[in-house]
């Protein structure tokens, strides 16, 4: 009689715990820019990567400035086309990128306001690239189609006038709060160096601590990340969030349960409870370094999505989750946190593709296990 009560007791507690509605404490939560749309665009890479180094700036200097993240997305479609010719078509040629794309742009071009370059023409007040992708596209495979099977020399002011009339021509000189910058004397001001910054992932198929090319498809220019075991690379998220860094996260959002609409993001761990997950609190997946590979390989799991981490929040059983900031745009909805997720970490251990980080962020002994 008394294990029939004990279990009942233990039955009734687990119910309890697992079936209410999420209620969250702040632990950790940084200033960051406003929550904005990247529109009609596949350019989330260059949303969340400014936005992360808008907070960089803030942290570094003490100042928000609002950098145009289409003068990035301008700067890397000049170069993705190059890639693209070169590579007689056969490389990715899309609106997607990653966030060392940004750092790339920003060390080659530099950096400018959004005030000076909204990369919005013709009175437009939502980015679309929708028609100007499908231009560009069809403008570089017929100079790779051409028949003499030579590319004419003048592909690239063609790219550039495009660019041009869709986006806006490259900026030289131009004021700010009263004082006149070139891109490259602009980033100088922001105090952003490049250089700082390292891309972390964890993946069974390269050995831990080694730096190598991730051969996903938006990875166009071939950036390198760096290998930690799994549970070191959460620790160094969270160690990096209590000491007052943002990071830059690269994640999968294909799931059932993610959703911007409840603003929250969990792994249930039976499938039955994807739908209640949304609302209420349930007993998520353990997420082993084997499975994640597995997801991965099988492309359950794949960088469709960038985001920008700025925060902590724990539910009522200490449940930790990220406080993740979208670019899909605002809402005063008390549900959706303002435009942000609340991504649980097991969702974070499963559907992560990368962080990027500053390096002073990172705890000596990882840095030196990865040679740096």
């Amino acid at each position: 009689m008394k294990n029939i009560i004990l279990f009942l007791l233990l039955f009734t507690q687990c119910f309890y715990n697992y079936s209410q509605s999420y209620e969250f404490k702040t632990i950790v939560d940084m200033e960051a820019t406003d929550v904005i749309s990247q529109g009609n665009t596949g350019t989330c890479w260059s949303f969340s990567t400014s936005s992360f180094l808008e907070s960089e700036i803030n942290r570094l200097t003490g100042n928000f400035i609002d950098i145009s993240e289409m003068y990035t997305v301008r700067n890397t479609y000049s170069d993705k086309s190059w890639n693209y010719i070169m590579r007689q078509g056969k490389a990715q040629f899309g609106e997607g990128g990653l966030a060392h794309d940004v750092l790339n742009s920003a060390e080659k071009y530099g950096l400018v306001p959004n005030s000076v370059f909204s990369g919005l023409n013709h009175s437009e007040t939502i980015h679309n690239h929708s028609e100007m992708v499908v231009v560009l596209n069809t403008i570089l495979d017929t100079y790779i189609s051409k028949p003499s099977g030579k590319v004419s020399a003048d592909w690239k002011e063609v790219v550039e006038n495009i660019l041009d009339v869709y986006l806006g021509k490259r900026i030289d000189t131009f004021t700010y709060q009263g004082k006149t910058y070139t891109p490259k004397s602009f980033l100088e001001y922001s105090k952003i160096k490049t250089t700082d910054y390292l891309t972390l992932t964890s993946f069974t198929h390269k050995p831990y601590y080694s730096k190598f090319i991730l051969n996903i498809p938006d990875n166009f220019s071939n950036g390198s990340f760096y290998n930690l075991p799994l549970q070191e690379l959460v620790d160094t998220v969270n160690k990096a969030l209590q000491n007052g860094y943002t990071i830059e996260l690269d994640c999968d959002v294909s799931e059932k349960t993610f959703s911007s609409k409840h603003g929250i993001a969990v792994i249930p761990a039976d499938v039955k409870d994807e739908a209640v997950s949304l609302n209420k609190i349930c007993v998520e997946k353990d997420i082993t370094p084997s499975y994640r590979q597995k997801e991965f390989e099988n492309q359950n799991t794949t960088d469709d999505h960038l985001m920008h981490i700025t925060g902590i929040v724990k539910d009522q059983n200490g449940t930790i989750y990220y406080k993740v900031k979208n670019s899909w745009g605002s809402s005063s909805d008390r549900v959706t946190h303002g435009g942000y997720i609340y991504m649980s970490e097991a969702y974070f251990k499963l559907k992560t593709i990368s962080i990027t980080i500053h390096k002073s962020a990172i705890s000596k002994n990882i840095l030196k296990n990865l040679g740096i």
